[in-house]
């Protein structure tokens, strides 16, 4: 039997059949909420039966923003199996990562993906079988249904990977139960509805492009435009054109749309608000949406719980700038000191948060678990103060990852790749600020003796080896790195490091 919790798409076929679930503007391709419910069975069935998926079993998927995409997610829950959404933009050795510690049943792969997933399996002692995402499509098309069952609401239906401070990948654990409380915790701060219409074109490998607006608002009946890829004058016109109520996206992209030619022209009058994530938007740019009768909502979130935790509401955009806001409605939050006590209003501690959206845990790995879920808490690393009103503001980072154009950048896994190179000694990396990106990387680096190892020898040498946006962007040299007492490296001192004179355009 179905369990309402779960079966989404099922009840809205009901209540609203000829309603617009998924829309692919570029494409002019819409399926509403009948054919969803309809094809998200079908390949439910088709995984089953071709591909031997039972519960628990993982589902790996190489696609671009596809709307079929979308409903493999509520095909694999419908069976009780794990989505494991792989980012496209790693290098082959890091999807390797992903794959071997995921251990899917199959992976599916879109064509353009190809020859990325055989470079990674190449290199696994037993690469899983693939599916070409065409065949998944067909099976949508003309297959056959599966009947009426659904996934457990406690058991995992999602591992998203997110690196960590130590630089292996690691996949937060999330449950039918966190995403439904996610979209239900969404729901109640955000006021959605079953009219909202909104444009999701942050990777379908990123919690973003997920859970901050593509589930809730399918939870809630409301329709999402998915765009493969981020173009700031295609978003504006589709604003105005579909009457979109909702916007979402990290500052930098904001700033983007806000310096697109489309801008001056774009009416907007249907946009209720935009959603900001990822990093603080800075105050000018609040105030010139502002003035295009767009107010922000400064949110703060991430993947192992929601994301959607702060959410800073549209009348306090301009006088509460710079803040996240209050936790959505079932969260718990503690901000506390090194010592664990709670600090007081004013004072800056680290973020502690409780809840249904709570992810269940790392994918095996519960070391990493146990250092960050603590006696029901799950510990942030980030640190915050609040305000004698009860509102909140980023303070800092504990960790020391940071986020370039919305992907979070850990320096342990850059510093490692680099140290791989002949020529290096020694090298630490720290996110700086950038206009286009946010923060970039800047790796300070130590030569060998007699080594000419140049900033464009080391940052060729990452390619193929991280991601694009990992590569640092500017590269210096040093006769040593400052360290403390202790031998560690002072990261504080490499902040205010003098920039290279030269260094390339795009991280």
């Amino acid at each position: 039997m179905s369990d309402v919790r779960t079966d989404w798409l099922g009840r809205w076929a009901l209540y609203a059949p000829d309603r617009a679930a998924l829309v692919d503007p570029e494409a002019g391709r819409t399926i509403t909420y009948a054919e969803a419910d309809l094809r998200a069975r079908r390949a439910a069935r088709w995984l089953r039966d071709a591909h031997g998926v039972a519960p628990g079993d993982r589902v790996a998927l190489l696609a671009p923003n596809d709307l079929d995409a979308v409903l493999l997610f509520f095909a694999t829950r419908r069976l009780g199996a794990i989505l494991v959404p792989v980012n496209w933009r790693l290098a082959p050795p890091e999807v390797a990562h992903v794959l071997r510690d995921a251990a899917p049943r199959v992976t599916v792969v879109a064509s353009e993906f190809a020859a990325l997933a055989a470079d990674a399996g190449a290199s696994l002692s037993a690469s899983p079988p693939v599916a070409a995402f065409d065949a998944l499509v067909g099976a949508m098309d003309a297959g056959e249904t599966l009947a009426d069952d659904a996934g457990d609401f406690d058991a995992p239906c999602m591992i998203l990977y997110t690196s960590g401070t130590t630089g292996a990948p690691k996949g937060a654990v999330l449950t039918n139960r966190s995403v439904f409380w996610n979209a239900v915790n969404t729901t109640l701060r955000l006021n959605l509805t079953e009219a909202d219409r909104t444009a999701i074109f942050a990777p379908l490998f990123h919690t973003g492009g997920w859970h901050v607006l593509t589930t809730p608002l399918l939870h809630a009946g409301g329709t999402v435009y998915l765009m493969r890829r981020f173009e700031p004058d295609a978003v504006l016109r589709l604003c105005d054109d579909a009457g979109l109520t909702i916007l979402f996206g990290v500052p930098t992209m904001m700033a983007m749309l806000h310096d697109a030619p489309a801008f001056a022209s774009a009416r907007l009058g249907s946009v209720r608000y935009a959603i900001v994530g990822g990093e603080p938007m800075p105050v000018p740019l609040i105030h010139a949406w502002q003035a295009k009768g767009v107010p922000i909502r400064q949110g703060y979130g991430l993947t192992e719980f929601g994301p959607n935790v702060f959410s800073l509401p549209e009348a306090d955009a301009v006088r509460k700038a710079g803040s996240i806001g209050f936790p959505n409605f079932y969260i718990d939050v503690g901000i506390v000191g090194a010592d664990g006590a709670p600090v007081a209003d004013g004072e800056v501690g680290e973020l502690l948060l409780r809840g249904p959206a709570a992810m269940d845990g790392y994918w095996q790995n519960p070391e990493a678990t146990a250092e960050t879920i603590v006696g029901g808490w799950l510990r942030t690393g980030d640190l915050v103060r609040r305000d004698a009103e009860g509102y909140v503001y980023v303070a800092g980072r504990t960790k020391e990852m940071f986020i370039s154009g919305a992907e979070n950048v850990y320096p342990a896994e850059v510093e490692a790749a680099l140290a791989q190179h002949p020529a290096v000694a020694a090298v630490a990396v720290v996110g700086v600020p950038d206009a286009r990106w946010g923060e970039v990387g800047h790796a300070v680096v130590v030569r060998r003796a007699g080594a000419d190892a140049s900033a464009d020898d080391l940052r060729a040498f990452c390619d193929g080896r991280l991601a694009r946006f990992k590569i640092p962007k500017h590269v210096s040299f040093a006769d040593a790195l400052p360290v403390a007492d202790s031998g560690k490296v002072l990261r504080r001192a490499l902040r205010d490091w003098p920039l290279p004179a030269t260094s390339p355009a795009t991280p």
